[in-house]
């Protein structure tokens, strides 16, 4: 290439056109502008969006966690609080482990490697749980690795301090800390909390590097107190678990109220649970035979049948009848230890499935179902406890003559033995029906009158001669104190027939009788070492907590000599007066 005087040749200059360098100017020039106007745009009129776009990948919302109320018996002890616990949780989807990490994350949870694994494979997901409700130190263990991806969270577990001894009234919760039984679920809306929410930033390994701001502070759950006393729950659990035992039963249940509130003081069951284990959890043990369970009460009923007939103005206490048989259609019914005339005392004070059958065939149908009714028979007792049984009561009209009869001593009708403690509240609150509660009463409860003071006071002086000596609960005497009450020992129906081997031994009394204050119902299902009436097997439980609660509570004495007859009887075999009906036994 030639020089032409230091420049290059003339052909090879580039040579534009004047309009076209300012066309390229001009348009490097509105590039420029267009990206300042979409700042200015995105800078001024959309910010939201960008924050928004900005914070979804730093900034995340974390759950802070609510403790769930405490329950506490009538006297402010616990019986059910909440443990701060820390659980350990992943997003696979930002987790990157390799096979060593996961192992080593599996030996400190104590997991199964493999399903650690597959828990982190879910790489679509952002939030699964690895182990929940840990204490803090394996916790800690956890996340001292620095893994990506695993994350910690407080939770709370429910804590049951008298274990086994309240499991069937309190029940239990989930993981979720949601009530699965019992209060826990009876009484969920109260107690479960409402937990809180704050915004914090995130790096990209998920550690949190600012708190930014409280969304909504957690609300703890509201607590409860409850008109159990946990003393009595105790009492009532071991004198129960022993005579179940003793008896070699299949098991039991047993009910105490305050006389005077209906108040339910203490309810226990067996078999039983600890809610504290759940290894040791089954559908079997957990069921609240005292509410959920139905069954016939046997003699326990008779007292209404022959309340019945002293309000109608039928009978009085001394009025002497035939006792030797009662035949209705084809069925003759004789009591075991027949007698030819008793008084209507003495119809309770034996047991007598005869003179029971008769006072309660002076009685129109509709007006002893009325009765029955009125009592709570065939409904729930309304205490919002969950599963509660509304027993069976059949109308009126389709009583038979012998139906009638024989459900006057228990048969053909099913209560819980909630129902049934409940009912015996009309002896003790001179005829009113009191309601029943799980939650503690703070005045004074109004009963429903059912019947007439004077026939509750002739009833009540009647059931005081059943622990008396001649009576059929001379077991159910307490030293020192006037006892009243009903023993009651039914055969059990099983696929379709009577169960002559199988009984269900009852008994319901309150004491003293003079003033009462407690009422006990007791049920031992299907006692097989030797004995199975209700005087032999359920009073005696009955006597047990009853002189421990009255002791307790620092109850005066009422009956010094009834104590020193009981001091010689108490080991006295129960008189056997049961009776036997249509192929089924009635008494006590």
């Amino acid at each position: 290439m030639k020089i032409y005087k230091g420049k290059p040749h003339p052909e090879l200059r580039l040579k534009l056109e004047n309009w076209r360098s300012k066309a390229i100017l001009i348009a490097i020039l509105a590039g420029f502008v267009a990206l300042a106007g979409r700042a200015f745009y995105l800078q001024s009129f959309n910010t939201t969006f960008l924050q928004a776009k900005g914070d979804a990948a730093f900034m995340r919302v974390v759950e802070m966690p609510a403790s769930r109320g405490a329950v506490n018996d009538r006297n402010g002890r616990a019986l059910a609080i909440s443990t701060p616990v820390e659980s350990i949780w992943a997003s696979p989807s930002e987790a990157e482990l390799d096979v060593s990490q996961i192992a080593k994350l599996a030996q400190v949870l104590a997991m199964d490697k493999k399903d650690l694994a597959a828990r982190f494979a879910e790489t679509d997901k952002n939030f699964v749980w690895l182990k929940r409700q840990i204490n803090p130190e394996q916790a800690a263990k956890a996340m001292a690795m620095r893994l990506p991806g695993v994350f910690q969270q407080r939770e709370y577990r429910r804590f049951y301090p008298a274990g086994d001894v309240t499991a069937h009234v309190i029940g239990f919760t989930d993981k979720n800390d949601r009530g699965q039984e019992g209060i826990e679920l009876a009484q969920q809306n109260q107690l479960s909390g409402v937990a809180g929410q704050r915004k914090v930033i995130k790096d990209r390994k998920g550690r949190i590097v600012e708190d930014i701001e409280a969304v909504r502070a957690p609300r703890d759950g509201a607590g409860l107190s409850l008109s159990i006393d946990e003393r009595l729950q105790y009492i009532a659990h071991r004198e129960l678990k022993a005579a179940v035992d003793a008896n070699k039963a299949k098991g039991g249940a047993l009910v105490m109220l305050d006389a005077r509130t209906g108040e339910v003081l203490a309810l226990v069951n067996q078999p039983d649970f600890n809610p504290n284990n759940r290894a040791t959890w089954s559908t079997k043990n957990a069921r609240n035979r005292s509410v959920t369970d139905i069954f016939e009460p046997g003699s326990t009923f008779k007292p209404f049948a022959v309340a019945a007939g002293l309000e109608a103005g039928h009978f009085t206490p001394d009025t002497v009848m035939t006792t030797a048989s009662l035949t209705i259609g084809s069925k003759t019914f004789i009591d075991v230890h027949p007698k030819p005339s008793m008084t209507v005392a003495e119809v309770i004070q034996k047991s007598s499935n005869v003179g029971t059958a008769k006072i309660a065939a002076t009685i129109p149908d509709e007006q002893l179902w009325s009765l029955y009714s009125e009592l709570g028979f065939g409904a729930a007792p309304r205490t919002g406890f969950p599963g509660e049984a509304k027993g069976l009561l059949r109308p009126a009209a389709t009583w038979k003559p012998i139906e009638k009869a024989t459900m006057s001593f228990g048969y053909g009708v099913s209560v819980s033995l909630l129902q049934l403690a409940r009912s015996y509240t009309l002896f003790t609150n001179d005829g009113a029906l009191l309601p029943v509660t799980f939650l503690k009463r703070g005045g004074d409860t109004i009963g429903r009158q059912i019947i007439s003071p004077k026939t509750a006071r002739a009833l009540s002086a009647m059931l005081e001669t059943v622990t008396q000596s001649g009576g059929t609960a001379e077991q159910g005497q307490v030293s020192g104190y006037r006892m009243a009450g009903k023993t009651g020992t039914a055969y059990k129906f099983k696929n379709g027939a009577y169960d002559e081997k199988a009984y269900l031994s009852s008994f319901v009394g309150y004491g003293p009788a003079s003033n009462p204050q407690y009422i006990i119902a007791v049920t031992i299902d299907e006692p097989s070492a030797g004995k199975h009436y209700g005087g032999a097997v359920s009073a005696p439980v009955f006597a047990n907590v009853m002189a421990q609660a009255l002791r307790l509570q620092g109850v005066p004495p009422d009956g010094l000599k009834t104590a020193m007859a009981a001091s010689t009887s108490v080991e006295q075999k129960p008189v056997r007066v049961e009776s036997r009906a249509d192929g089924r036994s009635g008494g006590g």
